[in-house]
């Protein structure tokens, strides 16, 4: 007896919806909301009915149940029960008794907020006198927006940049008065964290402040841009993120994940063209392909995780400002893409073709292979996956798609402006709150041979930008432009300016930049940078020995002074600038690199190394006595790339090793002092290309623009996450992370202000400070004008000296530097 209670049930629960779907009997009617009184208008009262409750299941073609709302036609077929309303009979139309919930297991909508019965009562009326509807109105599929490239017109007016002569109509309708731009000091802070990371030097400060030009913040920025190792640096930091690239952990350890680091930064600092940039990342070689390959060391998880489902979400994410992740599951309920649409992409990339599975059930049928946009070009029905590959990345970065470069020019909006021009980032579908700008910037990337470093400039020189910046709170609803958004430092940033304030930074890089052999094949090395020694035949054999080389030359202007060098020494060397000690090195298979500017002045610099040939044993032959019988090859390269701002124009210098370089085989007191006089030292002697390891080290660190290691700190991008940078929102890279979160959290106010990491920079940076000088208040003028750019007030001052004491003490200044990087100036860009 129970047995058949339970069938019954359970075949009663069947045939409901049948019976239901069939008629409503009188006392059902009498149940439903009673019509409206009124006339109704489609356009004003049921399509916002529609749009809110019914499209995301049963527009856009979509069709759940059968039933597909795209017009009054499909609308009046019906699903798969028959039709879903009788014009002028609302009583006896399916659609009202289900919104009405005539069945409380069956109403509709299945998800989201239900329909009033003022609602109900409209679409009753709307059925009852005739279920009329507007020609202009449709709920199928919408053209893709922002698509179609356009170059709009751009106003005439008084702004030498296009950015703020297109603003200047939005500024009218929205009232706004844009002020006045930000001050020198705040400007040059703002563009040195958004172009390479670091805080300026108090130096560089002071002289672009200095500066009388009235095209200086121009000039700044093109400075900027050109320092292309530092460039590259910070710029990783943005690409890691948006391609999943990351040095170590999960997956790397097992092979299911592989860098892309050294085509990554070798892109960067040649600024590689864009759209040569994507098309080598959607069609990979040997480097880059770890971006298109997926995340296959998570295994296939369910059919929405495939590794080519993940190329397509990702590529299509990136690249296109689409999210595809719900409709690679199904169709897409917060967004017109389609399951079919994220197959055909993955599809490009399978060997065969994919079986669509929704919600994880295989449904027996095979993807079709296509681009999620078919008017911009088909895919060959080739069975070569490199030929699909191939077509796929001409369409994407072809001139006719639009997306690819209004998805970048938007993302480098929201960047440095804290805002997109379209948000969120990944809906490019949306539409922009200053098209015009999103417009012409895409297609000046264009027309400037996808040169992003132009891209960044014309955003970073435009009035918009040097405005003062602001605090719009979270109501996104109500956001008008008024000037930047007041953003915080990313994890790197901060923990580089806590090196540039403290000189504590990392130790060695993780990341692997220096460029391949094919690239360091192609680079020109200077004509006139030879390898040097005592004797012309060294790069053969030499006897173990130390020689002693000077080199001067002179600089006309330390204006924004910018020097790079590189040694490169069979076997060690050490370094001195103008008597200074700058560096050593050991370890003739490396390249090791110095910033110099801080040991130069205005007029004749000096040059001194000590070089040493070692043993055949690597010890160090006695000094002043060669060993002819442990003879080997030797060599020396020294090169100097030196630029200054010299009378308004930026010049620049190379110093390299050759024969006006001066050496001797004996020490002499004072020989590295820039007083000494080498009256009786020798010319050097040039050597041809080294046929052995440190000429090839040469060429790939030249290749790579004399890249990892800046004064012997390492930037914060080069290494993998360490406690405080993981609290600071340094993503673990397993997914594609396209803007970090700017909320403040717990876990970062805990780091902050007693994490383990943060307490050791300060330590070891208070003591070393302490070491340097017992003048207290020269050393607070210094860490205010490193922090923070400027002076310290006198009731600061006051503060500070009542904290570090009248000689300094380790505890004070560890005390006053967590003081000062607590501060909102310190940790925010204004």
């Amino acid at each position: 007896m129970l047995l058949m209670k339970i069938v019954a049930t359970v075949l009663s629960a069947l045939v409901l919806p049948v019976a239901l779907f069939a008629k409503l009997t009188p006392d059902q009617i009498k149940q439903l909301p009673p019509p409206a009184t009124h006339p109704i208008n489609f356009k004003n009262e049921v399509k916002p009915i529609f749009e809110a409750s019914c499209i995301r299941c049963h527009g856009r073609g979509r069709s759940k149940g059968g039933l597909q709302i795209d017009s009054r036609e499909t609308l009046l077929k019906g699903g798969d029960s028959g039709p879903s309303i009788v014009p002028g009979k609302s009583g006896e139309s399916d659609l009202i008794a289900l919104v009405a919930g005539v069945d409380p297991d069956s109403v509709m909508p299945k998800k989201g907020t239900k329909l009033t019965a003022a609602q109900v009562g409209v679409l009753r009326a709307w059925i009852d006198q005739g279920a009329t509807w507007d020609a202009d109105v449709t709920f199928g599929k919408v053209a893709s927006k922002n698509l179609t490239p356009r170059l709009p017109e751009v106003p005439a007016g008084k702004a030498a940049n296009p950015i703020d002569r297109l603003m200047a109509p939005y500024y009218a309708a929205h009232k706004v008065n844009p002020g006045k731009p930000v001050s020198d000091r705040v400007y040059a802070r703002r563009v040195y964290l958004d172009t390479i990371g670091l805080l300026p030097t108090p130096n560089e400060l002071e002289s672009f402040v200095a500066d009388k030009h009235s095209d200086k913040r121009e000039q700044l920025v093109q400075r900027l841009l050109g320092n292309d190792e530092e460039y590259a640096q910070n710029w990783l930091t943005f690409w890691n993120d948006l391609l999943r690239n990351d040095y170590k952990g999960t997956g790397y350890i097992d092979g299911g994940r592989k860098q892309i680091t050294k085509w990554l930064y070798s892109s960067l600092s040649t600024n590689k063209p864009f759209d040569q940039f994507v098309g080598e990342l959607i069609h990979p070689n040997d480097e880059s392909e770890g971006f298109a390959k997926g995340i296959v060391w998570r295994g296939v998880v369910n059919a929405s995780q495939i590794p080519q489902m993940q190329t397509a979400q990702n590529i299509s994410q990136v690249f296109m400002g689409i999210n595809l992740k719900c409709a690679s599951c199904h169709d897409s309920f917060i967004n017109d893409w389609q399951l079919a649409d994220s197959y055909g992409l993955a599809n490009i990339y399978s060997d065969e073709a994919l079986e669509i599975a929704q919600c994880d059930k295989p449904t027996g049928k095979k993807a079709e292979t296509k681009f999620l946009f078919p008017e911009l070009g088909t895919i060959p029905a080739t069975t070569n996956r490199e030929v699909r590959l191939a077509a796929l990345a001409k369409i994407v970065t072809g001139k006719s798609d639009g997306r690819l470069t209004r998805t970048m020019v938007n993302r480098l909006w929201q960047k440095f402006i804290g805002r997109g021009l379209i948000e969120p980032v990944d809906d490019m579908d949306q539409v922009a709150w200053n098209q015009d700008v999103l417009d012409w910037l895409a297609e000046d990337l264009v027309a400037h041979g996808f040169d992003v470093k132009h891209a960044i400039a014309q955003i970073l020189t435009s009035e918009a930008y040097q405005l003062p910046a602001q605090d719009y709170g979270e109501n996104a609803k109500d956001y008008v432009f008024r000037g930047p958004s007041v953003r915080r430092m990313s994890a790197e940033e901060f923990r580089d300016a806590l090196t540039s304030l403290t000189g504590v930074g990392y130790a060695a890089p993780v990341a692997d930049v220096t460029p391949n052999e094919a690239a360091a094949n192609q680079f020109a090395m200077p004509a006139s940078l030879k390898f040097i020694w005592n004797k012309k035949d060294a790069d053969k054999a030499a006897p173990a020995e130390y020689v002693y080389f000077r080199k001067t030359f002179t600089v006309s202007s330390k204006r924004d002074l910018d020097a790079l060098s590189l040694v490169v020494c069979d076997n060690s060397f050490s370094l001195w600038i103008n008597g200074k000690k700058v560096g050593s090195g050991k370890e003739f298979k490396e390249a090791y690199r110095f910033n110099i500017a801080r040991y130069l002045h205005v007029g004749e610099n000096t040059i001194a190394i000590e070089a040493i040939n070692h043993l055949a044993d690597n010890s160090l032959p006695k000094r002043d006595k060669p060993n002819v019988a442990a003879a080997n090859p030797a060599g020396l390269l020294f090169y100097a790339r030196i630029r200054a701002t010299d009378k308004g124009k930026q010049r620049s210098f190379d110093v390299v090793t050759d024969q006006t370089w001066v050496q001797a085989n004996k020490q002499v007191t004072g020989w590295e002092q820039p007083k000494f006089a080498a009256t009786d030292w020798q010319k050097a002697a040039e050597l041809g290309p080294m046929n052995m390891e440190p000429w090839r080290v040469a060429k790939k660190y030249l290749a790579g623009k004399l890249a990892a290691a800046y004064d012997g700190k390492v930037r914060a991008s080069l290494v993998a996450a360490d406690p405080l940078m993981v609290a600071l929102g340094r993503p673990n890279r397993e997914q594609v992370v396209t803007v970090r979160s700017s909320e403040a959290t717990t876990l970062q106010a805990l780091e902050l202000t007693n994490g383990d990491t943060l307490s050791k920079i300060l330590k070891r940076g208070a003591a070393d400070m302490v070491a340097k000088t017992n003048n207290s208040r020269q050393l607070i003028a210094n860490v205010y004008e490193q922090a923070l750019g400027r002076k310290p007030a006198r009731a600061e001052l006051q503060m500070a000296e009542e904290t570090i004491g009248n000689r300094p003490t380790n505890e004070g200044v560890e005390d006053l530097l967590w003081a000062m990087v607590m501060l909102p100036e310190f940790q925010l860009i204004y």
